[in-house]
C-alpha cells in the first residue's frame, strides 16, 4: 500500500493562510488535492496538519473534500508523518507534498512513484539533484525507512523537514533521483511569497484543467525563473 501524505498548516511565517487563501476562486490546498487526485500511483491521501487552532479552518475544509484529516505536532513534522502512517497505514510506502506546490503535475509524481517502486530503493525524490522546476517537488520513501527515521533522528532540522535523515544517510538508506532533460531547476513554481501566489494564480486562470509541467511552460509567462 501507498499511503500519500500531503503536508500543510496555515502558519507559514512568509505567506500566512497561504493554503486557504482563494486561488482562481478556490482555496490554494483544494487546486492541490484536485491535482493530486488524477495521479495513477497514490494511494490513501492524507492531509497532515498541527493541532494548533490556527489550522481548525484547514482541516474542517478539506475534511468537507473527503480528504482523511490527521493532526500532530506542529513543529515535530517528522513525528507528525510518522504518527499519520500509524493511524492510518498499514503502508509499505510513503509518499511525502507539501501544500505550497499547488502546480504539482501528476505525472511527475506519478513517474517518481514507479520510479521509486521499480528500483526498490528506500528513497526515490526529484529534490536533491534537481531539473525539474521548485514547486514540482515529490518524494517517495519506504514505510520502514521512515520509521528508522523517526525512532533515531535528533537533529531538530531532521524532525522538521521529514527526510533529511534520510538523504544525509546514504550508507544507511539506498537513494534513488527522478531526472529530466532538459534542466529546468532554476524556474520557481512553489508558493512561498504573495508574487509566488499571483504567479500560480495566473496559471490557474490561463490554463483549464488537466494541465501539467508541458502545458505552464508554453506558456508565456510560464517560465519563471528563480530570483
Amino acid at each position: 500500500m501507498i499511503l500519500t501524505i500531503l503536508q500543510a498548516r496555515m502558519s507559514s511565517s512568509r505567506l500566512p493562510g497561504k493554503v486557504m487563501r482563494p486561488m482562481a476562486g478556490v482555496p490554494m490546498i483544494g487546486r492541490q488535492i484536485e491535482r493530486l487526485r488524477r495521479c495513477e500511483t497514490l494511494g490513501k491521501l492524507v492531509l497532515a496538519t498541527s493541532l494548533e487552532p490556527s489550522d481548525d479552518p484547514l482541516a474542517a475544509y478539506v475534511e468537507r473534500l473527503g480528504v482523511t484529516v490527521f493532526r500532530g505536532s506542529l513543529n515535530d513534522v517528522l513525528g507528525r508523518f510518522q504518527a499519520a502512517v500509524t493511524a492510518h497505514g498499514p503502508a509499505e510506502h510513503v509518499v511525502r507534498l507539501t501544500g505550497d506546490c499547488p502546480l504539482a503535475d501528476p505525472d511527475v509524481i506519478d513517474a517518481c512513484v514507479r520510479l521509486h517502486l521499480n528500483a526498490g530503493r528506500d528513497y526515490t525524490s526529484n529534490t536533491l539533484d534537481r531539473t525539474f522546476p521548485v514547486g514540482l517537488d515529490v518524494e517517495v520513501m519506504r514505510a520502514s525507512a521512515l520509521a528508522e527515521a523517526f525512532r533515531d533522528a535528533a537533529d531538530p532540522y531532521d524532525r522538521e523537514h521529514v527526510t533529511p535523515y534520510l538523504y544525509r544517510n546514504p550508507t544507511r538508506f539506498s537513494l534513488m533521483q527522478l531526472r529530466q532533460n532538459p534542466d529546468l531547476s532554476g524556474l520557481r513554481w512553489t508558493v512561498d511569497y504573495p508574487e509566488d501566489f499571483a504567479f500560480a494564480e495566473q496559471v490557474f486562470e490561463a490554463l483549464i484543467e488537466p494541465f501539467g509541467q508541458s502545458q505552464i511552460l508554453k506558456l508565456p509567462f510560464g517560465r519563471r525563473m528563480a530570483a
